[in-house]
Order: structure tokens, then sequence, then C-alpha cells
């Protein structure tokens, strides 16, 4: 609930103030995915969104149903070593699912994961930066808003991939 502050425009002299009502500790966790098709015509991006608490195992299993759902044939998932995506639940749901294949980045590696630049461009948008919702109910809004806007971005989405430096040719 607290503003992202970032860099504005103003008239000389007039510092910009940002005032913001609230004083809650609420947030909203992300988990979410950029899929790239085999033939890499279609890139898309998945994302759920999770008021008040952190993403955990239960959150990451609701996260791949909903993404096997909507993706076909053969998956891999390529994701960070983030502690729940390892986790013994995660694990008994993925080995029941053997067209999903995983790999993991190397550690301390966010520069190679397209999603870390879909967040930092999601976070910077002029959807959220500077905002300040009263509500968290609010602040979902603007960051569903956010998300669709690069949602319908196939030329942002696959910049994410290429700024990775992976050998992916697109």
């Amino acid at each position: 609930m607290h503003p992202l502050v970032r860099r504005t425009w103003a008239p000389v002299g007039q510092t910009p103030k940002l005032f913001c009502r609230t004083r809650h500790h609420r947030r909203i966790s992300g988990i979410g995915g950029i899929s790239l098709s085999p033939r890499r015509k279609q890139v898309r991006l998945f994302l759920q969104f999770h008021s008040d608490r952190s993403i955990r195992q239960k959150q990451v299993i609701a996260f791949l149903k909903s993404l096997l759902k909507h993706l076909r044939g053969g998956v891999i998932l390529v994701w960070d070593r983030l502690s729940a995506h390892r986790g013994a639940s995660v694990n008994k749901y993925l080995a029941k699912h053997v067209r999903v294949e995983r790999e993991y980045f190397p550690p301390y590696s966010p520069e190679l994961n397209p999603l870390e630049y879909a967040w930092s461009n999601l976070k910077g948008s002029s959807t959220l930066a500077n905002a300040c919702p009263d509500e968290v109910a609010e602040l979902h809004g603007l960051v569903r808003l956010a998300a669709r806007r690069v949602h319908r971005r196939p030329n942002l989405l696959r910049s994410f991939i290429r700024a990775t430096k992976l050998p992916i040719r697109l």
C-alpha cells in the first residue's frame, strides 16, 4: 500500500509532493510466467495476484493448475530457485504431470529471468508509479490494469526475453 515513488515531471521550482493517506502494511504478491510457443510466434504473459499473502507452495500449485489449462502439449518450466518452487507439495503435483519438464535458472541470476523485466516494467508503469491507493482492492485493480497493458503488447514481452541474453531466437 506504500507508493512506489518514481521520478516525474513538474514545473521548475515546484517539487511534486506525494500524499498517501494509508498507513497500512497491506500488499499484493504476484506469481507469473511468460510463455513462448514452440515456433516462437506467440508470446503470452500469465499472472496471478494474491492480496496480503506471500507466494507459498499452495499459490504455486494454483498458478500451475491455471497455467496448464491454457497451455497445450509439453511445457518446459524454467524458474528461479524460490523455495516455494522446490517444495514437496509442488514436486508431488508436478510428478503427476509428465508433460512438464523443469529447469532452474542458476542461483542469484535475476538478469536471466524475463519475468523480472516484466515485474520491473509493471512497477514502473504510469498506472502504478506514484499511486496511492486507499484500499487493497484499489491497488489490486491498478495492478490488473497495468498487467493488461503489458499483456496486450507482444513486442514488449519479446523485449523482456531479448533483454536476458539467453540463446533464444525470436
